[in-house]
């Protein structure tokens, strides 16, 4: 499973690279990529997720999806204490406190699990996505932007979260669509990781290299985000049982695992953007974390393994 997971890796990378290229030859501007970011959230991913659902309902499916509920909303209680602890320990701001706590998982994990375990177990996926979803607009927003209150139209009409709901109801119900929107959804979602390393490099291109490294304290928020938090997650899943729940449990698991160890979410360069951040600490964040995972993510699966 780890030489698949590499090899995937390995491929998304070199499509980032193609877009670094794409903007530092001028061929594109990293304007352009907003097109491409707004043609992956609101077409690319929700075909993803529908297509997802659309497996044989059956009994051992059910469990796993909700071992994957359980085992995400309990893994980020967890963080939220983490970050308690490391926020009095290290002095992290409100920035550094959620880069550390949600991850960029919507865009990387489907092609992870779809390249390592195959297409049915990126049903899986939505448990994380779905209890990240909420606390990122709720928990997270308050956090970084120091306001109180929940807008639950913003969690619950997100895009995402939508077609994920439209997804377990044609799920549960057992509606399977015709062959050719399947195949259409199929088709379509199979672009998901590389539309988004394709952004990724677009917006590395026009980023210079000399700020990025002028924030010291990335490595420490790098290295929280892609060795410590994964290593505890790593302890929880594999110490705790939990993975005993369902006799497909520890494939299950690495699942929600692997959301755990990619980098730091990119909705927080769109929040600190918004609400007037530290957007240029937030996207040093984003790419350092984005580039060191590719050593990280292997070596945390193959841990998992062992």
């Amino acid at each position: 499973m780890t030489i698949p997971l590499i090899n995937k890796i390995v491929s998304l990378a070199l499509i980032m690279a193609m877009g670094f290229l794409l903007v530092k030859l001028k061929i594109l501007k990293a304007e352009d990529s907003k097109g491409l970011s707004t043609l992956s959230m609101y077409l690319i991913l929700p075909c993803t997720i529908i297509n997802a659902f659309q497996v044989d309902y059956t009994p051992e499916v059910q469990n796993g999806l909700l071992l994957a509920f359980a085992a995400s909303a309990i893994i980020h209680v967890l963080l939220i204490l983490l970050n308690v602890i490391l926020k009095r320990l290290l002095h992290l701001d409100a920035l550094e406190q959620v880069s550390v706590m949600y991850s960029n998982a919507g865009n990387l994990i489907i092609p992870l699990i779809t390249a390592t375990l195959g297409k049915e177990w990126v049903i899986y996926t939505s448990g994380f996505i779905v209890v990240q979803l909420i606390l990122i607009w709720s928990h997270g927003k308050s956090t970084l932007c120091e306001e109180k209150g929940f807008n639950p139209k913003k969690v619950f009409l997100n895009i995402n979260m939508i077609t994920i709901f439209v997804g377990i109801v044609l799920f549960f119900t057992k509606i399977r669509l015709p062959a050719i929107l399947q195949d259409t959804t199929d088709t379509i979602g199979s672009m998901v990781g590389p539309v988004a390393m394709l952004v990724t490099g677009m917006l590395i291109g026009n980023t210079d290299l000399k700020k990025i490294l002028s924030y010291r304290r990335v490595w420490l928020v790098a290295a929280l985000r892609l060795l410590l938090v994964p290593l505890l997650m790593l302890a929880f899943l594999k110490y705790s049982g939990i993975a005993k729940w369902t006799p497909d449990g520890a494939d299950v698991l690495l699942v929600t695992f692997l959301a755990t160890t990619t980098p730091s979410a990119s909705t927080l360069v769109q929040f600190s953007q918004v609400y007037g951040k530290d957007a240029g600490y937030a996207s040093a964040i984003n790419v350092i974390t984005t580039l060191l995972c590719i050593l990280t993510i292997p070596l945390m699966v193959m841990l998992y393994q062992l």
